[in-house]
């Protein structure tokens, strides 16, 4: 059975402000990882490694500064969702002071830069080259690589952190404590996440946007957020696992790096409360006002700052209107809605009906986390 150790090699320039990590994936080591590896061999019929061909990945970090603590919450984007990205980074900052933990700002092919304006955040911008190691691997027509950059994260940043909270940059932060959420335990878990909404109301339901061909359903999780321990992630060989499975089953994928980390986990995950992700959907969006989440992801194509239709709630618009134009003021957003949904339109209808529909199944998941710290390993 193939065995696979991970060599890191590390050079410290000495301006400080500069560092490089490699991550080579080579021959030796990581029982973990090669047994779970056969596992899945077994499970799908296909060899996730071989001999003939192991995975090798490089990976190289090139960051503006050290790390300060030993967790980070990550985003990964480029110029277009930077400053979605920036104002969840400084509401999180403006709830949490006396912080314990990193922000980080990653990118690959596509640099970022954070205004001045913003520079009292002390942001960690990371560049993540992956040399390649996603070659082979499914793309939207106009996508890069970069898609898949999260799954590289734990790889890049392994001498740094033991907790990755990664976070999708199309979200709106209310509260909650992110220090205290890095810390939960998650058992003997890699990743823990939040169910995806499709499966809120029917834990079973299984549809065309998260089923592959010949991979059983199981339980599937929305990697818009989520909490990673490097040392699991690593000793697991999850990245590996993910672009050997990547590449095996190109045309099968639909959903980039979301449909390949719950193809190869396959249930291997713990489950977080929603109220760090709360998918906001047509189907759900009524049920927030009764919980107030603390982490609100628009899921879709359908976002605040594109709203030409007055379907989100005016606050967000304008929140992210007031951050945009003081840091941003190049940044061109949606013009505020000439007109908002109507109380009587066949949407909020229709909206009406499918929460008065859903309310006790909504009730039955909800009351699986009695507090916002609750995991279901």
């Amino acid at each position: 059975m193939q065995q696979f150790s991970i060599a890191a090699s590390r050079i410290h320039f000495c301006s400080g402000l500069a560092f490089r990590l490699n991550v080579v994936k080579t021959k030796a080591g990581r029982n973990i990882a090669a047994a779970r590896c056969k596992t899945q061999t077994q499970k799908y019929g296909e060899a996730l490694m071989t001999e003939d061909r192991p995975s090798t990945q490089t990976v190289t970090l090139n960051a503006s500064k050290g790390a300060r603590f030993r967790k980070a919450i990550m985003f990964c984007c480029d110029a277009n969702y930077l400053p979605f990205a920036m104002h969840a980074a400084s509401e999180i900052l403006r709830m949490a002071p006396q912080r314990d933990f990193d922000i980080c700002l990653c990118y690959g092919t596509q640099a970022v830069t954070v205004p001045d304006s913003l520079s009292h955040l002390d942001v960690r911008l990371c560049q993540i080259d992956t040399h390649g190691s996603f070659e082979g691997l499914r793309l939207d027509k106009g996508k890069t690589h970069d898609v898949y950059l999260r799954i590289a994260l734990p790889a890049a940043f392994e001498d740094d952190y033991d907790r990755i909270l990664y976070m999708d940059a199309d979200i709106f932060v209310q509260g909650g404590d992110f220090s205290k959420l890095m810390d939960v335990g998650i058992g003997a878990h890699c990743i823990a996440a939040v169910r995806d909404n499709v499966q809120w109301r029917t834990p079973n339901r299984q549809n065309a946007r998260n089923t592959m061909k010949g991979v059983p359903s199981s339980a599937y999780f929305n990697a818009g957020i989520m909490l990673m321990d490097v040392k699991g992630y690593l000793d697991q060989g999850l990245m590996t696992r993910c672009i050997d499975f990547g590449r095996a089953h190109r045309s099968a994928l639909k959903r980039h790096d979301q449909n390949l980390y719950n193809a190869v986990l396959q249930d291997d995950w713990a489950e977080l409360s929603p109220m760090w992700n709360w998918q906001f959907s047509r189907a759900a969006r009524l049920f927030s006002t009764l919980v107030s989440p603390h982490v609100l992801h628009f899921i879709g194509p359908e976002k605040p700052w594109k709203d030409r239709e007055g379907q989100f709630e005016p606050r967000f618009l304008a929140s992210y209107r007031r951050f945009i134009e003081m840091h941003f003021p190049g940044y061109k957003l949606a013009p505020d809605p000439e007109k908002r949904l109507a109380p009587d339109s066949m949407r909020v209808t229709k909206m009406l009906v499918k929460h008065l529909m859903s309310r006790r199944k909504m009730a039955r998941y909800l009351a699986r986390f009695p507090t916002d710290m609750t995991v279901h390993l």
